[in-house]
């Protein structure tokens, strides 16, 4: 675990500015997301970043005619209300149009906002299973994700900038024009203060990335320490010390971190900021001294005295938000890296998926560890399981079950051997048409926080609308009693998050879950433990109903009740990732080995 900044690895200059390569594409991205509120936002800074310096030139016209009238005889106003009339109408401008800014920035910001989240989900569908599982790569997909906020900061900074550049310039050449030397003042009062903004910018950014694991474990026990779904454990185990001395020791490093960082930021820019405030003065008592002594009239003491203040203004905000476009854009680039990411291309082109299956599925010699792990789960593993075959996993905890499908269904590639159907390697297939070949439900199912008729047409979405099949899936799965006993029937909103949610019981939400699995209609259904939280009789009834709704169709079941199991066509068993025995019901209690020892000790558990 990281311990203090000098273990970070650092961030470089020539990586922070490298990153800013990225800020061109994420604008093409923002106006992609909204051309109009885009072009107008960019026209609205062009023409406001002129208000500043027409100001200060119609102010220093104002003051000089005011002391020529004041000088003459018989003054005039005529001009006077002119210029002043001037100055009123670039105020007024100058603000409808900063309104106008801000307005397009909030809006072009929520829809940027709304695409790249859509963007990330949608990219995650493309990821292997594999991937998501592995940690490194979730944190990527972590430092992507979290920076929503700080990518519609840096889209503000950025078009902020852009005004305060033609500000700079605009004021800069007025200057130039009246006391050149002012400039170099200015240089010497801002350039230390941006070197040590870039500085500690690019150390913020090195502790946030280095502690991103750390960060997601401090936002899991937040979740588990304040959770309606954790919240019964929590209390009756008396979690709640344990959880919070974890989040304080683990909060306080991060914190006592970012506080080293904090002081030695502060105290370098008390430092330079003292250098800046001299300069400053300097230029100021220079200008005084040019008007005393006539060299300059008193509206050009304005025009200068204003001009040098607002420019160092100007300078000091775009240095301060250049380190922080230049900090955002670090993170800029772990979003486009994990957009860009490209799970493998297949080295030869995909065959079409089969209608139907002819000889089913075989596992051929698989053996199979988990990556990081030199631990295998699956070792030599073979048999058939034919079309139309009903075939039960079985095996104690860890024996390798729910590895088997997720093998069969792509999650992960074999360490070695093949999975073959109708004679072809899978890998040869079509992941995406592959998968849609099965209808899957696990044992750690969603519970989703959805009406029951949503959480039911998960199974197959497209038919959200079709509710004859949604009713039907109902009842296949004796998910329609549990919709019966709701008040909103099918649009009831299941969970306590939302409004007027209710929450369902275990065995009603295998219910719901099961539900599913019909709704696709697949060619293959898999159920992996999906009814441990119904009785005996409910789970009976539930599988013999898969039986019959499933004749002809390819199926797995795991589970570890025997009454059910039993109806399977053939029962393969597993003990520490090998097969042990494979037959029918009959067969194996005839064996004596490990399922006829199984199913005594359950058997006699009824007695």
């Amino acid at each position: 675990m990281p311990q203090s900044i000098s273990d970070q690895k650092a961030i470089d200059w020539k990586a922070t500015f490298s990153a800013m390569q990225y800020v061109p594409r994420f604008f093409r991205e923002i106006r992609q997301s909204s051309r109009l509120y885009f072009n107008t936002n960019l026209i609205a800074i062009l023409v406001n970043a002129f208000t500043p310096i027409l100001t200060l030139w119609v102010g220093k016209l104002l003051i000089d005619e005011i002391i020529h009238q004041a000088q003459s005889g018989s003054p005039e106003f005529n001009r006077i209300w002119l210029y002043v009339g001037f100055e009123l109408g670039l105020a007024l401008l100058s603000d409808w149009i900063g309104r106008l800014i801000t307005l397009t920035d909030g809006l072009m910001g929520d829809l940027y906002s709304n695409d790249s989240s859509v963007k990330i989900i949608r990219k995650t569908k493309a990821l292997e299973i594999s991937q998501l599982e592995d940690s490194e790569f979730y944190d990527k997909l972590e430092m992507a994700r979290m920076q929503t906020n700080s990518r519609v900061g840096l889209m503000s900074n950025t078009l902020s900038q852009i005004q305060d550049l033609i500000v700079i310039g605009s004021l800069v050449a007025g200057l130039v024009y009246f006391e050149p030397i002012l400039i170099g003042i200015l240089i010497l009062s801002i350039i230390p203060s941006f070197i040590n903004e870039m500085r500690f910018s690019s150390s913020r950014y090195s502790i946030a990335r280095s502690w991103t694991a750390e960060r997601r474990e401090l936002d899991y026990l937040r979740y588990i320490g304040a959770n309606d779904t954790t919240a019964k454990e929590v209390k009756l185990f008396g979690l709640v010390d344990f959880i919070v001395n974890r989040f304080s020791k683990l909060a306080n490093e991060y914190y006592k971190i970012n506080k080293s960082l904090a002081i030695r930021r502060s105290w370098y820019g008390a430092l330079f900021n003292l250098l800046g405030v001299l300069s400053y003065y300097g230029a100021y008592i220079l200008i005084i001294i040019r008007a005393v002594s006539g060299v300059i009239t008193i509206g050009d003491l304005t025009f200068l005295s204003g001009s040098f203040n607002r420019l160092r203004g100007n300078l000091n905000a775009s240095f301060s938000r250049l380190t922080r476009i230049s900090e955002s854009a670090l993170y800029l680039k772990d979003y486009f890296d994990f957009i860009d990411f490209e799970p493998p291309v297949p080295q030869e082109k995909p065959l079409p998926m089969p209608d139907t299956l002819i000889s089913g599925f075989e596992f051929k010699d698989v053996h199979f560890s988990y990556p990081g792990s030199e631990q295998p789960v699956l070792q030599g593993v073979s048999f058939h399981l034919r079309a139309g075959e009903k075939m039960a996993f079985v095996g104690e905890n860890g024996a390798g079950k729910t590895t088997l499908i997720k093998l069969l269904l792509r999650f992960y590639e074999p360490t070695a051997g093949e999975i073959l159907l109708d004679g072809t390697n899978i890998n040869r297939y079509d992941k995406a048409q592959y998968q849609e070949f099965f209808g899957v439900i696990f044992q750690d199912f969603i519970r989703y926080e959805f009406t029951v008729k949503e959480n039911i047409a998960v199974g197959h979405i497209d038919r959200l609308l079709e509710m004859d099949a949604i009713r039907e899936a109902a009842d296949r799965s004796l998910a329609s009693e549990v919709v019966g006993e709701l008040p909103g029937g099918y649009d009831q909103q299941l969970g306590k998050r939302f409004f007027r949610g209710v929450d369902l019981s275990g065995g009603q939400w295998q219910k719901i879950a099961l539900a599913r699995a019909y709704m696709k209609d697949a060619q293959v259904m898999i159920l992996d433990e999906p009814t441990s939280a119904l009785d005996a009789r409910a789970e009976y009834e539930a599988f013999q109903r898969f039986i019959n709704l499933t004749k002809g169709r390819t199926s797995i079941i795991i589970s570890h009740r025997f009454s059910t199991v039993r109806m399977a066509d053939r029962i393969l068993v597993l003990q520490d990732g090998r097969i042990l025995e494979l037959g029918t019901h009959e067969e194996l209690l005839a064996n004596q080995k490990l399922y006829a020892e199984l199913f005594s000790l359950q058997a006699e558990g009824y007695q």
